[in-house]
């Protein structure tokens, strides 16, 4: 599918890209004030780059048509739509190729997502054939983490990943994520493991984890 973006640079010729994916319902313009907000430094310009998801019926709403980067059948787990999450990381697959066809390395290139676009970030970074710079999983969880041990890729083996979560999040309860971040500890991977006292949301304080995370990789 094509996808619809929305770039910002933080100054000229950017020698590194985080694309940013936005939550179920939300769009390309919803994490957009962030990034003045990261402080990153001018001397190394960034660019981001925010998808917007497809529209899509959603089960969950009563089949109302939102953006979404998959179909949720129903809150907390069980059956996931599995074909519409691997046609999502074959998107993000497309834009990671594009970044390194403008010439981005690819251990520049950073996923990043908040809740619905954190689960594709995650499945698609630790299955990508590129090495990547890191993956940044905001009030999220692992999708299909049954068929991860399989199809890991060998590439991103030790990719960092950062993961936040709001302590008081009623919509992936924070249990769901601490098993996530499990099953990829087991797996080997490390896991800078961020928990805040918020709900379903993001913080100054994860803002400021996020630039620092950003710092250290790129």
């Amino acid at each position: 599918m094509s996808i619809e973006t929305l770039e910002i640079e933080t100054g000229p010729k950017p020698a590194a890209t985080v694309i940013w994916l936005h939550g179920l319902g939300a769009d390309a313009h919803d994490f957009e004030p962030v990034v003045p907000e990261l402080r990153l430094p001018a001397a190394k310009p960034v660019r981001f780059i925010f998808p917007n998801a497809p529209q899509r019926p959603v089960t969950i709403n009563g089949g109302m048509r939102m953006r979404a980067w998959y179909d949720i059948f129903q809150l907390g787990g069980g059956v996931e739509d599995e074909a519409g999450i691997r046609a999502s990381q074959a998107s993000m697959e497309s834009l990671i190729a594009g970044e390194i066809e403008r010439g981005i390395a690819h251990d520049k290139i950073v996923l990043a997502g908040f809740s619905q676009g954190g689960a594709i970030a995650l499945h698609t970074a630790l299955r990508s054939g590129q090495p990547l710079a890191g993956v940044m999983a905001l009030s999220t969880y692992l999708p299909l983490k049954n068929t991860l041990e399989k199809e890991k890729s060998a590439a991103n083996a030790n990719l960092p990943v950062f993961m936040a979560h709001g302590q008081y999040d009623n919509m992936i309860g924070m249990d769901r994520a601490m098993l996530s971040r499990d099953a990829m500890v087991a797996l080997g991977y490390k896991v800078d493991w961020h928990a805040y006292p918020m709900a379903h949301s993001v913080c100054p304080e994860e803002i400021g984890a996020i630039a620092a995370f950003l710092l250290r990789i790129l």
